[in-house]
């Protein structure tokens, strides 16, 4: 039986003649952790552009549980089910953290983060107490009532991320989620998406950290100059020549 949740196929995107993705094809399979990895400008967050709707590719398509996302708006894609998280957050800084996680919630009932509907809804209690409770699980508890930009950067990240997870994702793509944390944060964060990835949610990574890709992921795809070089387990990854020359290092694995 195929369990394929997204299906990326012959995608290619140019920006002014210059090739960004070349003939990219992948295949994530339901409830399995899928790192993308390789050197900056390879294409990688061009790539999660294009699965959320940001770009649309000059050809190929990107298919979503047998729905083909290819021409809809990113709005439309999210309601789908497909959340990003994204390198740099993108959170309320003047808004406490309950209140940060509650507007995605309110949002996914409107289809759009219009701050209205969480002027609106914002007492409601079952939307507190899910946001309450994703904040407990993340290790945010304490400082439920404090205004994000307070927050560390790890800190921030981890809130973007209970951001995404309130939005209930049946597919979380996750952009560098360990950049420019310190090593405590960051060993935290793997934790904390061991745990997510232990309740079967599909999760697409994008990361420079091979220890964060090693750590959780369950096959690995490599890009370099826009083009997909190697897909496999990460041992066969870490062990396959085209890779260490093109971007791990001999010294690395």
């Amino acid at each position: 039986m195929d369990n394929t949740v997204l299906h990326v196929a012959d995608v290619h995107k140019s920006f002014a003649g210059l090739h960004a993705l070349s003939d990219i094809d992948l295949s994530v399979k339901e409830g399995e952790t899928h790192a993308i990895i390789g050197p900056n400008g390879a294409g990688k967050s061009t790539l999660l552009n294009v699965c959320i709707g940001r770009l649309k590719p000059d050809t190929g398509h990107v298919v979503f549980d047998g729905e083909n996302l290819t021409g809809r708006a990113p709005h439309e894609i999210n309601q789908l089910g497909v959340v990003r998280v994204f390198q740099t957050p993108e959170i309320f800084p003047d808004l406490n953290l309950l209140e940060n996680v509650m507007v995605p919630i309110l949002a996914k009932r409107d289809g759009s983060f219009k701050l209205r509907w969480f002027r609106r809804f914002w007492s409601e209690v079952d939307v507190r107490k899910k946001a309450t409770d994703i904040l407990e699980d993340l290790g945010l508890g304490p400082q439920i009532q404090s205004l994000a930009t307070s927050l560390s950067r790890g800190d921030k990240r981890r809130l973007e991320l209970a951001m995404g997870l309130a939005q209930e994702p049946r597919l979380l793509l996750l952009d560098e989620p360990t950049a420019g944390m310190a090593r405590h944060d960051t060993n935290a964060t793997i934790d904390l998406l061991k745990k997510i990835k232990a309740s079967g949610m599909t999760k697409v990574i994008i990361e420079h950290d091979m220890h964060v890709v090693f750590s959780l992921a369950d096959r690995i795809s490599v890009l370099a100059g826009g083009r997909i070089i190697c897909q496999g387990t990460p041992e066969e990854v870490k062990n396959d020549p085209r890779v260490k020359e093109a971007y791990l290092g001999e010294e690395q694995v």
